[in-house]
């Protein structure tokens, strides 16, 4: 990045030669930026101009982020990148006669991680801080290990990359149940009379009984998946992993924020970027408010008789933190549980130690919940399809935590 400790002209090349360095650091985050954005951002600046941080901002936002999903990672680059060494405040002094006031560092989000490895990278002719030979703890384990155990709010953008691999050769969920339909077996255990007198029929005379046995099938999964923005994060791993338990039964898939959104169409895509991509472009709230209860209590009355048939298992991932009061939230939980075969709740927040269910949404949701499980990593959703293959989990009882809290 251009050192502005010395004095330059207020028309010099620093401001655009940092914001194509700015670009690049977003491209590397995961922000699709081309060469024409870049164009656009130089003009749109030149052409607005900005005597504050907020202005500037808004500006380069306008350019640069396309979707709702994108917000995030753009404004944690832009409080990293443009706090190096007062680098925005500098060249506003350079472009006004007055600088404005420092606003005071706020704590690391989620996303920042893969910023900061982003802005690493961001310029090339940088020199390198050699690295020094410390021993770390995390050396004793492979890279596999860590990678199972780190937070998905932590990982970088190779780590995620490398997180959706891990997600596509997990071993899915064997839970196949017996149904009451019956289908064509080699197995000499139950005749089938209709097709051994069809085969009669056929010429030639001789009848060749055929034989039947239940068919055995897995349950379907109905996933209703909170996109509010302390759970953007997760959710978008998480729908990689729906995406790939879908290749092996039938997944209902349904987002919400501050409204209800079924993109189980969108989902069936082949390639799981895709599904993504045409997911962002339904949920329009992605990253806004949350209203769990309303969520749920709409899919029951417009979705469950549609989708929780045949002893679906309904996977509830949300951290339960309801903004608009609880009044009907343990309601409709209650009756989306009766409706469903198992009710699975996954939570990131369980990866606390210190979690306690003292939040009231927490509360109105557990009693009615099967299974309570924590998901922010990749050894959390292996652990996630070894519960949804049994009937019984061998977690914490979900009231449990309602008597901790008490």
């Amino acid at each position: 990045m251009t050192d502005l400790m010395g004095p330059q002209p207020a028309s010099g090349g620093a401001l655009a030669e940092n914001i194509v360095h700015f670009a690049r650091a977003l491209r590397e985050a995961g922000v699709p930026i081309g060469p024409g954005a870049v164009l656009d951002a130089l003009a749109a600046v030149e052409a607005a101009g900005f005597g504050d941080r907020r202005d500037f901002h808004t500006t380069l936002h306008a350019v640069f982020v396309k979707k709702h999903e994108h917000s995030l990672l753009f404004d944690q680059a832009f409080e990293i990148f443009w706090k190096r060494r007062g680098l925005l405040e500098k060249l506003i002094a350079m472009m006004s006669p007055q600088a404005p006031s420092q606003r005071q560092p706020q704590r690391a989000e989620a996303g920042a991680t893969r910023v900061a490895d982003a802005l690493l990278k961001s310029n090339p002719d940088e020199p390198k801080a050699v690295p020094s030979i410390d021993l770390d703890a995390r050396f004793t384990m492979s890279d596999q290990e860590i990678l199972r155990a780190k937070d998905f709010a932590q990982m970088t953008a190779a780590e995620i990359d490398e997180a959706r691999k891990r997600i596509r050769a997990l071993t899915m969920p064997d839970d196949r149940r017996r149904t009451r339909r019956f289908g064509p077996t080699a197995e000499r255990l139950r005749i089938d009379p209709r097709r051994s007198f069809r085969r009669s029929l056929l010429p030639g005379g001789a009848i060749n009984l055929t034989y039947r046995a239940p068919i055995e099938r897995a349950p379907p999964v109905v996933a209703l998946c909170d996109i509010s923005g302390s759970m953007s994060e997760y959710t978008r791993l998480f729908l990689h992993f729906l995406h790939a338990l879908g290749e092996t039964r039938r997944v209902s898939t349904f987002l919400f924020g501050t409204r209800l959104t079924n993109v189980t169409r969108a989902m069936r895509a082949r390639d799981p970027d895709e599904a993504l991509a045409q997911t962002a472009k339904l949920a329009v709230d992605w990253s806004g408010g949350t209203r769990i209860g309303e969520a749920i209590a709409r899919f029951n009355r417009d979705w469950a008789r549609r989708v929780l048939g045949q002893g679906a298992v309904v996977i509830l991932f949300t951290d339960g933190l309801e903004r608009d009061g609880v009044g009907d939230l343990g309601v409709a939980v209650e009756r989306l549980r009766k409706s469903s075969r198992r009710l699975i709740w996954v939570n990131p927040l369980l990866r606390f130690d210190g979690f306690s269910a003292r939040a009231q949404g927490v509360r109105a949701i557990l009693p009615h919940v099967d299974a309570f499980r924590p998901i922010h990593n990749l050894a959390s959703m292996a652990d996630l399809c070894e519960t949804l293959s049994t009937r019984r989990d061998d977690g914490k009882n979900p009231k449990a935590w309602l008597e901790a809290a008490a």
